[in-house]
């Protein structure tokens, strides 16, 4: 295990000490905020402190067992424990390397995802529909549940634009180096010459706000609208008025609601859209000022720029962020991310632990 790892992983049995002391004071204890926050950062250290007790455990063992193999009565099951704690050192090296990561609090929340169609017409829009039903399928693989919260439908099929919300474990987590230009590369159905086209989505992902947390908004600088809904819901959802969209004058973003029955749950629902897309656009302004410091592998998730290519005729998809490349395309349309998503969860480790190890020898 490398020096600076060790060091750090030595604090944290050293803080726990100091945790347990705190919660045992009077004072702390009838302080409940402050006691709730102890409370959290204790049962994260106990788990890193944990972990580091049996790869401490794990490496004595080892020692033992490789001072055994001097004694021919000994030497087979000596052998095997040292080939068991090997392999188990391996592996809480690696537990342990990120569980010292830095942890981001919004991974844990649910996010809305934002598809909009770019250059390319109608075959953009079709695209779009094709990542929505990406999106869609793996979530409910993975467990998730997703709702449309708003849609604007292109004439041909797929969407202009499309906002759904997406509920379950780590969905910000998992889903947020989505955000971006996907770019595809296919001969359209409309296309007589077969000619292949070229054309771009823009991908979204926001955390859903936390209620307590989440950017006051004055009502002086909103502007909200009611219109007719457009598209799928029924008989009922086009004679109301019940869709809304609401302006936030300063910064001249705008979202909207059209999927539910009632003028209030829609007004609920574009507020809360409204607030994540302000909130990424104050976290897109401080990425962008960090990445000018440092070169991330993983880019600022900007829309601007393309971070991935589905090549339909090779059935290539490529994320350029990280030069990978995967022969499965039909697969991963069909819903199967999961190998491009830990690609880039294991790539961001990876950058994370440099920074750590750089900043550790400052």
């Amino acid at each position: 295990m490398k020096t600076f790892l060790r060091n750090q992983l030595e604090r944290y049995a050293q803080r726990l000490g100091e945790l347990d002391f705190l919660l045992s004071r009077e004072d702390i204890m009838g302080d409940m905020a402050q006691y709730r926050l102890i409370s959290r950062e204790h049962a994260e250290v106990t788990q890193v402190a944990g972990r580091y007790a049996r790869y401490q455990q794990r490496k004595a063992d080892l020692a033992g067992a490789r001072e055994m193999l001097a004694d021919p009565d000994m030497a087979e099951m000596a052998q095997e424990e040292i080939t068991s704690a090997e392999a188990e050192l391996v592996a809480l090296e690696d537990e342990l390397q990120r569980l010292l990561l830095p942890k981001d609090p919004d991974d844990a929340r649910n996010a809305f995802l934002e598809i909009r169609a770019g250059t390319g017409g109608d075959e953009s829009a079709l695209f779009a529909g094709d990542l929505t039903r990406m999106y869609s399928r793996y979530a409910a693989n993975v467990g998730w549940k997703v709702e449309v919260v708003s849609e604007n439908a292109a004439e041909l099929g797929g969407y202009k634009e499309i906002v759904l919300r997406i509920e379950g474990d780590n969905v910000y987590g998992a889903l947020k180096f989505e955000s971006g230009g996907h770019r595809v590369q296919r001969v359209p159905a409309t296309e007589t010459q077969g000619r292949i086209h070229t054309s771009a989505c823009t991908v979204a992902v926001m955390p859903e706000p936390d209620e307590t947390e989440a950017i006051k908004l004055n009502p002086a600088d909103l502007r909200i609208d009611t219109f007719r809904a457009s598209g799928a819901g029924g008989q009922h959802i086009n004679k109301t008025d019940s869709a809304v969209r609401v302006v936030h004058l300063p910064t001249g973003i705008v979202a909207e609601c059209q999927d539910g029955r009632s003028q209030h749950s829609n007004k609920a629902k574009a507020l809360q859209v409204l607030q994540a897309r302000i909130q990424e656009k104050e976290r897109s302004e401080r990425a962008a000022k960090e990445a000018a410091l440092r070169k991330g592998l993983i880019g600022s998730g900007d829309r601007s720029d393309r971070i991935r290519t589905y090549n339909f005729p090779q059935g290539r998809l490529t994320d350029h962020r990280i030069n990978l490349t995967l022969y499965k395309l039909l697969q991963v349309m069909e819903g199967d991310l999961a190998d491009v998503l830990q690609a880039m969860a294991h790539a961001r480790e990876a950058e994370q632990l440099a920074e750590l190890e750089t900043s550790a020898a400052v």
